[in-house]
């Protein structure tokens, strides 16, 4: 049971990674918005009104990492924020920045401040994810130990493994971007935006991915112990998953399929945290496991049951956001779709009713279940129903609701 919270930590920092991480590289093509054939004014708007709908949305799994952190794992949590408070507060107030500055530019169109708002955004946008790899590579190379403000202020996040995970979280928020931007443009039926974007996304694949072999030979000598097991079992695994997604994501973009490049280049960003937990799994800090740093079980449980009833709200409300996003319902010319010949309409209707029926069922029966029934099959069953439940009402969010005649 100590895992589970840590599987869901997992989860939350891939979905950040994949989502904000490719915010932030949106902020970074406004900052490197030439040379290209659609000019710098197109490209900077392109990477903002792309980013618009979402970018606040994004931060909600940054929240829910650093919540469930401090609520299932309290001594790895202020651990982690004591000693490496200096990158952590770096990239706070780059959030900060960057948030303000995003709302602003909409502000000061044809202003005298607005180019300055315009590299602050961009600025603070590559300063970020720097901040947050430099604290993922503390953790990973094992140079922040138990207990409070232990580790060393300075080396514990500017070291060779640190350095090298920062620079390579900028260089995939942008890979990640341009792959978007492109399928952005390709959407609405912008071709020069479309090509500037498909060979940012061709050149940046390229170097995150040499970024990343010498991430490899850095770490090989600066922390042994992670090198060790990114190379074993399956975190060699990972590694493989994620050199064949980038692979076949630049194939793609070459072919101009950016639908599917969308996923294959998610997957080989979220292959490299995979592969990164596995390798350092049970050891969660030096001399530390993920079971000894576990609170009690009665906290495990409230945090098991709290993210899953969450999931219920949060999850189909993204997914709602992310399914309007991609099918171009925020773009200025909006033009309703076409309705298509389905089912007939008694069999749209019957299936929102099943659906609704077995969300409300696995949830009570979940919640019931984990919370009374003690150890054993019986809150692995809790458990299973909680996330049939979360998987129902995110079916039944995400179905159309028949039309009214």
């Amino acid at each position: 049971m100590a895992e589970i919270p840590m599987v869901f930590i997992l989860a939350g920092l891939v979905a950040y990674t994949v989502l904000a991480g490719a915010d932030f590289g949106a902020g970074l093509w406004t900052l490197l918005a030439g040379p290209g054939r659609a000019g710098r004014t197109a490209t900077r708007d392109h990477a903002r009104h792309a980013m618009g709908p979402v970018w606040e949305a994004n931060h909600v799994w940054l929240i829910f990492v650093l919540v469930v952190t401090w609520t299932a794992y309290p001594r790895a949590f202020g651990s982690i924020t004591s000693t490496l408070a200096v990158p952590l507060f770096i990239a706070v107030v780059g959030i900060v920045l960057r948030g303000a500055s995003y709302a602003l530019r909409g502000q000061l169109e044809g202003a005298r401040g607005q180019r300055v708002i315009e590299n602050l955004f961009a600025l603070s946008s590559v300063l970020t994810p720097f901040a947050l790899g430099t604290v993922v590579g503390g953790i990973a190379s094992g140079r922040v130990p138990v207990g409070n403000a232990a580790g060393d202020p300075v080396t514990s996040w500017l070291n060779p493994t640190s350095v090298v995970i920062g620079a390579l979280a900028v260089a995939t928020g942008a890979y990640l971007a341009a792959v978007y931007l492109a399928a952005d443009a390709h959407r609405l039926g912008e071709p020069t935006l479309e090509r500037d974007f498909r060979a940012r996304a061709l050149w940046s694949g390229v170097c995150a991915g040499a970024l990343a072999v010498a991430g490899l030979v850095v770490v090989r000598f600066d922390a042994p112990a992670l090198f060790d097991g990114l190379t074993s079992d399956g975190g060699v695994a990972m590694i493989i998953v994620s050199a064949a997604a980038g692979l076949t994501t630049l194939f793609l973009v070459w072919r101009n399929h950016f639908g599917l490049a969308r996923a294959s280049a998610a997957l080989a960003v979220a292959a490299i945290l995979v592969g990164w937990a596995l390798a350092q799994r049970p050891r969660l800090l030096p001399g530390l496991t993920i079971d000894q740093a576990a609170a009690g079980r009665s906290t495990l449980i409230a945090v098991i049951v709290a993210v899953v009833v969450g999931a219920v709200v949060l999850v189909p409300s993204l997914v709602l956001l992310f399914r309007l996003v991609l099918r171009g319902r925020f773009d200025p010319a909006d033009v309703p779709d076409v309705p298509v010949p389905g089912k007939p309409h008694h069999a749209r209707q019957r299936k929102p009713r099943l659906l609704a029926a077995t969300a409300v069922t696995t949830l009570v029966l979940g919640v019931g279940v984990t919370v009374v029934v003690g150890d054993g099959w019986a809150r692995v069953l809790g458990i299973v129903c909680l996330f049939a439940g979360a998987v129902s009402t995110f079916a039944l969010t995400a179905t159309e609701p028949p039309e009214r005649t």
